[in-house]
């Protein structure tokens, strides 16, 4: 796969519409060419501690953050014609298609795929998490659970096995 978006979510709480940032990596002819990174307005908008220990945000972060169809708008175009690639598409698409849900935006169906179960496929054996899984394909991923650092760390891993 030379030409695809990566995409990474992380959330304020249990619900999958809170998002509350985005990474997305688009990739053109096997290379990186644009990288995007919001913070978003979550819906609903508060944080659990579960999620704020994993990625450090709080309600602080966000409050003046746009909402999603705002971060959306500025996407949708580089994205256009790209399948989009997730480490746990579960995960992601589920977000994507919850708050397009929540905002009552229709959803376009986009073709996704999973860097994850892909990598269970070439590595049978071990663990499978994104930091593990990026480090095989020589990717280090310093900074987990921000969204820009780990649709990168995917993008790399998506350039290696997909």
């Amino acid at each position: 796969m030379q030409d695809f978006a990566a995409i990474d979510f992380e959330t304020a709480n249990s619900e999958r519409s809170s998002v509350c940032s985005v990474g997305i990596v688009i990739v053109r002819g096997g290379e990186i060419v644009d990288k995007f990174y919001s913070l978003i307005k979550p819906e609903p908008e508060y944080y659990s501690y579960v999620c704020m220990r994993v990625h450090g945000l709080c309600a602080a972060d966000t409050e003046d953050a746009p909402v999603f169809p705002e971060v959306w708008k500025q996407i949708e175009p580089k994205i256009a014609g790209l399948p989009l690639v997730a480490h746990n598409k579960a995960f992601d698409e589920s977000c994507l298609k919850a708050v397009f849900r929540v905002y009552q935006m229709d959803y376009p169906d986009y073709p996704f795929f999973c860097t994850c179960i892909a990598s269970r496929r070439v590595w049978p054996k071990g663990r499978h998490n994104l930091d593990i899984i990026a480090a095989r394909c020589g990717y280090d991923l310093t900074n987990h659970h921000h969204a820009l650092a780990d649709a990168e760390a995917c993008a790399a891993i998506a350039l290696e096995i997909l």
